[in-house]
């Protein structure tokens, strides 16, 4: 995690004035928004623009785009981050601005709860249908973190995050979590689920999960739950998981089964009906991907329109390979 020496005088550099400071400290609860940072510091946009840009070109910042929003987070895990977290060991947050701008902090999370509560109570009566359609949803959780396995691991990606749930289901497995989604509106849930929550190692971001901005074999799992179901080329997230996971990394997959409800295409948006073994077979060796054995949960029995949930997991292979085009 070495650094060059100017690297770390400019990160110091820009640390080293009181408002980027409170800044920082603020951004160790979790991303904000510019106009969350505004509410919270009582200062006008273009300054805390002008700090923004500070914090990011020193890399003790990341800027993240969301529609007409722009989202500001602390880096991961690297030598940035190890100079951030020595940092706060060291600085006195009971004292000065810290625990006012803490208690404006708090504010505005329930004003994104406000938000996050108003939007899922919109989508709540879907939700709750689909569900009493499949396997108790605890009872697949429960096998998810069985195939996920205890770790630790070093990163974990959600690739059509939604709610967040998975992220919070898998934190404690994992150095660092980050799930990706186009919504904003789920983006704004599932930071609020996280925040209520306490997790600070999960983050989210906009993006297109099937081309995503993480590295190449930069994870040690992908999970994609219950989001192949909405999409006209799945195959292309199967894919853009093969590029990111690390050698020897594991994909989980969750989704249903193939069926014949062909009201869920209009009601709830659903572009295929479930997804075919066959199908997912081919999409994993296209890939570059190794399939385990798939799990099976029938649905409840006295329904007369229940859809099965498969759990696919699939290995990368140790060795380097080229994927097929």
């Amino acid at each position: 995690m070495k650094q060059a020496a100017l690297s770390i005088v400019e990160a110091l550099r820009a640390a080293g004035e009181p408002t980027r400071l409170r800044i920082l400290a603020l951004l160790q609860h979790g991303e904000l928004s510019v106009g969350e940072l505004v509410t919270v510091l009582g200062q006008s946009q273009p300054r805390l623009s002008h700090h923004l840009k500070a914090l990011t070109s020193a890399s003790l910042t990341e800027r993240l785009p969301e529609g007409a929003w722009v989202f500001y987070r602390l880096p991961g895990t690297d030598w940035a981050r190890a100079l951030l977290d020595r940092l706060f060991e060291l600085v006195d947050e009971a004292s000065g601005d810290f625990p006012n701008d803490r208690a404006r902090l708090e504010a505005v999370r329930r004003t994104r709860q406000a938000s996050a509560d108003t939007y899922f109570s919109s989508i709540a009566p879907d939700w709750d249908r689909i569900r009493a359609m499949h396997y108790p949803e605890e009872l697949i959780e429960a096998a998810i973190l069985r195939t996920v396995g205890p770790g630790p691991y070093q990163r974990i990606v959600d690739l059509g995050t939604g709610t967040g749930r998975m992220l919070a289901l898998l934190s404690d497995r994992a150095r660092e979590a980050e799930g990706l989604d186009l919504s904003h509106q789920m983006l704004t849930l599932a930071r609020s689920q996280l925040s209520e929550a306490g997790i600070t190692q999960a983050r989210v971001r906009q993006g297109d999960v099937t081309a995503t901005p993480f590295d190449t074999a930069s994870a040690d799992i992908v999970i994609v739950h219950q989001v192949l179901h909405y999409l006209e080329e799945p195959e292309k997230v199967v894919r853009e998981a093969g590029r990111i996971l690390k050698p020897g990394g594991k994909l989980i997959i969750v989704d249903f089964a193939s069926h014949n409800h062909e009201f869920m295409r209009e009601a709830f948006g659903h572009r295929r009906l479930g997804i075919r073994e066959d199908a997912m077979s081919f999409w994993a060796s296209q890939s570059g991907l190794k399939l385990d054995d798939v799990m099976r949960f029938e649905p409840p029995k006295d329904l007369d329109q229940g859809i099965a949930v498969l759990i696919w997991s699939a290995r990368k292979s140790e060795e380097k390979k080229d994927v097929a085009a």
